[in-house]
């Protein structure tokens, strides 16, 4: 018998589905939010906290039977700037592609203003990204600046 300890946990292959990689660990379960994870049927997986040789720490989610929309992935972008998203299609990779930080966001988040028009009216939200680093985004109804931690998604 060995006495080496074993160091890894082994997740079950996906046949079809999308994983979330590269996720900071203090977002997974925002991004778990964002994407209305908790209410679907589909298997979820995650992690958090796992080591990363690139972030230090990272979490991962995989989602079984689900592809995301252009719009599901700005939001991923906008709380995970680094995430990585690899779509499997009969166990294998078929893309692989790092998220990135759209120049406008439309209809994905809620003005900090509570006077913006947006907040009032039926008016389709409008940004543009004026920092992807520490994300802040220019309302284009009001022109108030929407910082990362005020972000609320639609």
């Amino acid at each position: 018998m060995s006495t080496e300890l074993r160091k890894e946990l082994i997740v079950s292959a996906i046949e079809n589905g999308t994983v979330i990689d590269h996720i900071p660990s203090n977002s997974v379960f925002q991004v778990m939010k964002i994407l209305e994870l908790d209410k679907t049927t589909n298997q979820v997986l995650f992690g958090t906290n796992l080591e990363s040789q690139k972030f230090g720490r990272k979490g991962i989610i995989k989602v079984r039977e689900k592809f995301f929309t252009d719009t599901a992935i700005n939001k991923i972008a906008l709380v995970a700037p680094n995430a990585t998203l690899i779509e499997i299609r009969s166990f294998k990779v078929v893309t692989k592609r790092k998220v990135n930080v759209p120049d406008n966001v439309e209809n994905i988040a809620k003005c900090f203003n509570p006077k913006c028009i947006t907040n009032i009216e039926q008016v389709p939200t409008r940004f543009k990204v004026v920092d992807k680093t520490e994300l802040r985004l220019l309302c284009h109804y009001c022109e108030k600046i929407t910082k990362k931690e005020n972000i609320h998604f639609i």
